[in-house]
């Protein structure tokens, strides 16, 4: 795998929204950093997240005629975005975090803070990233079904409405978890053996760190080109929040009302006489799907840009370097 020339210009998804901090002077300081460097650049800035899509493509366009590498600069849902982008165009990935919890640059090593970020695409190389996919869409960190997208949702409009903090998408999960939610009864068919399961939610992780996290064995299966997969067995209120505070402190394997298991490809249908769409998340972005709904690894990688390993220094366990940066 070789790493794009030196000079190749960045063609930057720059989203304003994402994350706590002044978009118009985050943006300002990439332009100095780079410019302070002579690198080529340019910003596809979005101020609508209904541009997300269509300026992903654009930029993956102009990457493509330029030999360039295309950036993502914002949180989850932009990187996933950028990220499908850059996979369907086969271009070099950059990523500068904007967002709130940050869990794939954090995975590979990408500094959290702006001009860090933004020296670290000028000194950095090409490793691939493994990426899921559900139906046509990718996802970097997890997919799910049920419960969760309905807690994204809320937790969207609680972050618009006090703030895009951590502290503002803890309190929205637990008032999520509180209310009443839908039962599905899906039918899950996987290495060619099909079963019924009634759960409020099934979750399908490919990020190590998240999964290490919440105490997933999974995680190491990752590695093998697998995905994590997590389904809840019908619970209570009370028996949520139980497996909240467990995930959270990372004890939600082996737990006795989820089953978690690893895989490369898995259908799931409905269990209905005339199957609606599902509600469905990709990495922060919510939508409906129409079943069946599958989840697997891409036969291709991402070509990520991460930065650059020092000659002679070690790598940072992922749980140290999680601490390291909160």
């Amino acid at each position: 795998m070789v790493s794009p020339p030196p000079d190749a210009p960045l063609f930057i998804v720059f989203n304003c929204a994402s994350g706590s901090q002044d978009g118009p002077a985050a943006q300002a300081a990439m332009h100095e950093i780079l410019s302070a460097r002579q690198r080529q650049h340019e910003f596809f800035v979005i101020h609508d997240p209904s541009q997300l899509r269509s300026l992903a493509e654009r930029a993956a366009e102009r990457a493509v005629r330029e030999n360039g590498v295309l950036v993502a600069a914002g949180g989850d849902g932009t990187i996933n975005a950028v990220a499908g982008a850059a996979l369907a165009s086969d271009r070099p990935f950059g990523i500068v975090p904007q967002g709130t919890f940050n869990y794939t640059p954090r995975s590979h090593g990408i500094p959290l803070d702006l001009r860090e970020a933004t020296l670290a695409l000028l000194d950095s190389e090409l490793a691939p990233a493994q990426v899921g996919r559900l139906n046509e869409h990718v996802f970097l960190v997890n997919a799910s079904v049920g419960l969760y997208p309905e807690l994204l949702e809320q937790r969207e409009a609680d972050k618009r409405r006090y703030g895009r903090y951590k502290s503002v998408a803890f309190w929205s999960g637990l008032r999520g978890l509180a209310q009443h939610h839908r039962q599905l009864t899906l039918e899950i068919e996987l290495d060619r053996e099909r079963e019924v399961v009634r759960t409020p939610a099934l979750f399908v992780g490919n990020n190590v760190l998240q999964l290490e996290r919440v105490g997933l064995p999974q995680a190491e299966e990752l590695e093998h080109r697998r995905l994590a997969g997590l389904v809840v067995k019908p619970v209570s209120t009370p028996s949520l929040f139980w497996l909240a505070l467990r995930g959270a402190l990372g004890q939600l394997g082996g737990a006795e009302r989820v089953r978690d298991f690893a895989f490369r490809r898995m259908v799931v249908r409905p269990r209905e006489r005339y199957p609606q769409p599902l509600k469905v998340a990709t990495d922060g972005e919510v939508r409906w799907l129409s079943p069946p709904l599958t989840f697997a690894v891409s036969p291709r990688d991402l070509l990520l840009l991460r930065p650059r390993k020092q000659d002679g220094a070690g790598t940072q366990p992922a749980e140290a370097a999680v601490e390291a940066m909160d």
